[in-house]
């Protein structure tokens, strides 16, 4: 399993504790399926590292003026909700 490194707590963990967030049309939009094209960046799907995330995001996708509207949006469901998938498999470097 390829291992990444959440943009929010730089944290390094297995892809599948990990979400995808690309920018699209503008936006940063969460990318379920893992295909949507373009550079991804990964968070642990939980709020404090999206939101640690959102200053980083235009830096890490190549793209300035990006809105993270919408997943400021799914972050605060997730808080909502308590999930937290950090804690899930994670590997020391």
């Amino acid at each position: 399993m390829p291992i990444r490194m959440c943009l929010g707590c730089r944290m390094r963990c297995e892809q599948d504790a990990l979400v995808r967030l690309v920018a699209a049309n503008g936006a940063v939009v969460v990318d379920e399926g893992r295909r949507l094209p373009g550079r991804g960046a990964w968070v642990h799907s939980d709020a404090a590292c999206v939101q640690r995330a959102t200053r980083s995001l235009g830096h890490a996708l190549r793209s300035r003026g990006l809105d993270a509207t919408p997943i400021e949006a799914w972050a605060a469901r997730l808080a909502g909700d308590g999930h937290d998938r950090k804690t899930e498999t994670t590997m020391d470097n």
